[in-house]
């Protein structure tokens, strides 16, 4: 059970995501960021809801939508917009930009924006925690259309066969870029296809936060009672287009829904009412949007005072 302090310490987590991903938008068109971004408005509770359960030592991977599982594993905007603005002073000095968002130091090793393309070092790290008898997990987290790739096949089954502690996190918005799922997949679903492995198998709505939670919780314990890996799919809507600031439902692949469809796959506003509920007042609530919004704009300035790179960058942290 979430107490009312966990339930809030999460909010913060999904509001400092959402607030970052909004605050791009706003600066965007300023051109001063010279990064393609692929923003995760509506999918913000997967990442915060699985990280708050990992165990300390965890290692995480990702993709290139990955501006949540950065902030959730780090907290850091300062760093975070730095690299979005390409300066020294960003997360991969300014080198990386938004789809190569790391920060080994504090569990997230690698995102990448080749699709699929964390996840056999993410398999690599648990064959390397199992060879050092080490109980650590790892956590890799992926689109729906990572799972036609053969490395996502090819890894599951090796992790399988060696019953390794490793979390598949699968960020299910039935998209890859404009296409559904209906006219990828030959499989009846995912589920199904992954339930013919070794591992355990769970899915759940990754819209609502406490859910994640819990159904996280599940499958870790399951993973310690009978080590072997674990497949999580957690569904969400996403919000806005593929890659960019706008709204694309008027390219005509998917539907428009109601503001009041939009509000139930909203999963800030449904946390919000979950506070609510739970006696969280609206005093408490504006509290932390306060200061989430003071620590964002505070980010965003120093990002833009920050020293650019020097040109002696370019051959550092090469590695070929």
């Amino acid at each position: 059970m979430v107490t009312k302090n966990d339930a809030l310490f999460l909010y913060r987590k999904l509001v400092l995501a959402r607030r970052a991903e909004e605050k791009i938008r706003e600066e965007y068109s300023n051109d001063e960021m010279k990064t393609p971004v692929h923003l995760g408005v509506g999918g913000e509770a997967i990442p915060v809801g699985v990280c708050h359960c990992l165990p300390p030592g965890t290692k995480t991977f990702g993709t290139y939508r990955n501006h949540t599982l950065y902030l959730t594993m780090t907290g850091d905007t300062d760093s975070f917009f730095a690299e979005l603005y390409g300066k020294a002073t960003g997360s991969g000095k300014g080198k990386a930009g938004s789809m190569h968002l790391s920060a080994p130091e504090r569990g997230l090793i690698a995102t990448s924006a080749v699709v699929g393309s964390t996840i056999p070092p993410a398999v690599g790290v648990a064959l390397a925690n199992a060879y050092r008898k080490s109980n650590d997990v790892v956590a890799v987290f992926f689109g729906d259309g990572a799972v036609e790739e053969g490395s996502f096949w090819e890894s599951l089954n090796f992790a399988c066969l060696h019953r390794l502690r490793i979390l598949f996190v699968c960020e299910d918005n039935g998209l890859a870029i404009h296409t559904p799922a209906s006219d990828r997949q030959g499989f009846r679903s995912i589920e199904q296809a992954v339930r013919g492995f070794e591992c355990h198998v769970g899915s759940g709505d990754g819209s609502d936060l406490l859910s994640v939670v819990a159904l996280t919780g599940q499958i870790l314990e399951r993973m310690s009672e009978q080590p072997k890996p674990a497949f999580l799919r957690l569904t969400y809507f996403r919000f806005l287009e593929h890659v960019g600031m706008k709204e694309d439902f008027d390219a005509g692949y998917r539907y428009r829904p109601t503001p009041e469809e939009l509000e139930g796959l909203d999963p800030v506003l449904r946390l919000e009412k979950e506070l609510v509920q739970r006696g969280c007042s609206a005093t408490e609530l504006t509290a932390i949007r306060t200061v989430v919004e003071e620590q964002i704009n505070r980010s965003v300035q120093a990002a833009k005072s920050a020293p650019f790179p020097s040109s002696s960058e370019l051959y550092r942290d090469v590695l070929a």
